[in-house]
């Protein structure tokens, strides 16, 4: 027991201290990364309850076993899912599709985020060596936005040399489905090929949300994702594809 109180105390600081390290150094677009402190308070708060003796002990054994029976699925659950999203990290395409398809992040005042310029360089080297592809930029425009990520990324690619003519702006989606039903409202879903350009951690997700959709010819185009924020994307993700499992989009 004392070995797992020592563990749940070690684990608590580690994410503490992830959550300050993304909150001080990294390049964040949402406050998801609070999680983190929100583990790491509640592993230390459980330990020094159960060394104090207040409140876990005098939980019936029934209840305790039932939450560590809960919390092994979990893990396992956990471990399942993270293996299905690391699958897509490798994702290349094939040559010569009919179209991509570059899921929008968040657009700054000077431009695409980190996040979405990696989506859009990775989508660019794609452009280049398939000049018959055509590209859809998909995203809307938010509250905290000046123009909508498929006008910013139309402009990033027009400003790097792709011709604007292969450049087809889907501008209303606010989430990943949106984006992939949306942007499917503008080619053949049935008879097209496509590849789905997003941030490594995000093509599981993405390309089984558009197979769902209705998407025949679908494929990953994985581009790189922030190495520090790889811990806090990972965790994110599992909870996405947790939701649009069950919500029926996956």
């Amino acid at each position: 027991m004392r070995h797992m109180q020592n563990l749940a105390v070690a684990m608590g600081a580690l994410c503490i201290l992830y959550f300050l390290a993304i909150w001080i150094v990294a390049v964040h677009g949402t406050n998801f990364y609070f999680i983190w402190l929100v583990i790491g308070l509640f592993l230390i708060g459980w330990t020094v309850c159960m060394k104090k003796g207040v409140f876990i002990p005098q939980i019936p054994i029934w209840i305790k076993r039932g939450f560590l029976v809960m919390f092994c699925l979990g893990c396992l659950l956990f471990v399942f899912v993270e293996g299905l999203i690391l699958s897509g990290f490798s994702a290349k395409g094939k040559e010569g599709l009919d179209y991509i398809v570059v899921l929008g992040a968040q657009m700054k005042a000077n431009g695409p985020s980190r996040v979405l310029k990696m989506r859009l360089d990775t989508a660019y080297d794609y452009l280049v060596d398939n000049p018959d592809t055509v590209v859809i930029v998909s995203g809307g425009q938010g509250n905290d936005e000046h123009v909508s990520e498929a006008q910013g990324m139309y402009d990033y690619l027009v400003e790097k040399g792709v011709e604007p003519e292969r450049i087809l702006k889907e501008d209303k989606s606010r989430n990943t489905s949106q984006n992939i039903n949306y942007s499917g409202e503008l080619l053949d879903r049935e008879n097209c090929s496509v590849g789905i350009v997003t941030n490594n951690f995000h093509i599981f997700r993405a390309t089984h949300i558009a197979e769902k959709s209705g998407y025949r010819q679908v494929y990953g185009i994985a581009a790189p994702s922030e190495l520090m924020m790889q811990g806090n994307n990972m965790l994110r993700e599992f909870m996405g594809v947790m939701k649009d499992f069950l919500v029926g989009n996956i």
